[in-house]
């Protein structure tokens, strides 16, 4: 499931080429008919990511509401461009099971893709210009082959479709896809915890100090709870967690007000991070080479994130992994007491 910051930066993909313009809105597979309807032909003004999900803002009051859950996916296609933070990236983004960005090194082997030089004809660095480009964001990014004509018929079962002169959106296996009104916006907002990414203040930070020091269930629980604090998935949950040398099994109630707050603020600068750079770039510290290397892969770029078995980077322990929630807790038992 994408994390918050790749949902930001789908946000920021139709900020640049979506808001302002009127959009043509179908539903090719037919299941968001009559929602389609409602939004065809309206301009979008505004496009905004809250947690995991995002608002499409258009015309009239209305808004479409996309969680991607955990096979949702939006396709660009047309004469897209990317900011600088897909352009470093080199389309491979964001993802959890992402394996690498850049295949530069003879010693990469497996463990990275192989994607363009910056300067070949399949470069981001394209992207824009009069060739036709279609680009994926989900849980991977990914740049995919160019398209022949415009728009490209869709691929796969689209619940929408939203289409421009020059750019197209097709979004595929979403969790939820609503039309809302201003009220109903606001009653899913309602249900979120703080985001840092749209206010990381002081009055965010208490509210989500609060959420947590309040509830008697394990942080490790409560940070991938979404009323707790909006975007943490699995692999923040567990860099976060040993980032601050916090047992993930300790009660919300016994976090302290200093551990609390630092979460927060170690939060705020890995979505941050996330969002600039299109990585889950969660160590720190290293030498220029040692970034580099943990770009092109992920088993360079988290301290605890799934190396069950292997040793601790900071003590040498054996890293352990549990079912938390659902999902696969790891940790180190001697560091994170």
């Amino acid at each position: 499931m994408p994390e918050g910051h790749s949902v930001h930066r789908i946000a920021r993909q139709f900020e640049l080429h979506f808001v302002g313009r009127v959009c043509e809105v179908s539903s090719p597979q037919g299941r968001f008919a009559a929602g389609a309807a409602q939004l065809d032909g309206r301009k979008m003004i505004a496009a905004r990511a809250v947690a995991k999900q995002m608002f499409l803002e258009f015309e009239g009051d209305l808004f479409l509401r996309v969680h991607l859950g955990l096979y949702g996916a939006w396709d660009f296609a047309g004469e897209i461009s990317t900011d600088a933070t897909m352009r470093s990236a080199k389309g491979r983004i964001g993802q959890t099971n992402q394996r690498g960005t850049v295949a530069e090194d003879s010693d990469a082997g497996d463990d990275a893709d192989h994607v363009p030089d910056d300067d070949g004809e399949d470069s981001l660095r394209s992207i824009g210009a009069p060739r036709r480009s279609r680009y994926r964001m989900a849980e991977q990014e990914k740049v995919e082959d160019p398209i022949e004509a415009f728009p490209p018929d869709p691929v796969g079962q689209v619940r929408v479709r939203i289409l421009t002169e020059t750019a197209v959106a097709d979004l595929r296996g979403p969790t939820a896809c609503v039309v809302e009104d201003p009220a109903g916006v606001q009653r899913a907002l309602d249900k979120l915890g703080p985001d840092p990414m749209n206010d990381d203040g002081p009055e965010a930070e208490k509210v989500f100090v609060d959420n947590v020091r309040k509830r008697n269930v394990a942080i490790g629980q409560l940070l991938m709870d979404q009323s707790v604090v909006s975007g943490i998935g699995n692999v923040y949950r567990a860099e976060l967690l040993f980032r601050q040398r916090i047992d993930p099994y300790k009660p919300g109630k016994e976090i302290t007000v200093r551990q609390a707050k630092a979460l927060w603020q170690d939060w705020s600068k890995l979505l941050h991070d996330g969002v600039r750079i299109g990585q889950m770039m969660t160590m720190d510290g290293l030498t220029d080479a040692e970034y580099r290397k943990a770009m092109r892969s992920r088993a360079d770029r988290h301290w605890v994130y799934h190396r069950a078995g292997e040793p601790c980077r900071v003590c040498g322990t054996e890293i352990r992994v549990a079912d938390m929630a659902g999902r696969k807790l790891y940790w180190c038992p001697k560091d994170q007491k």
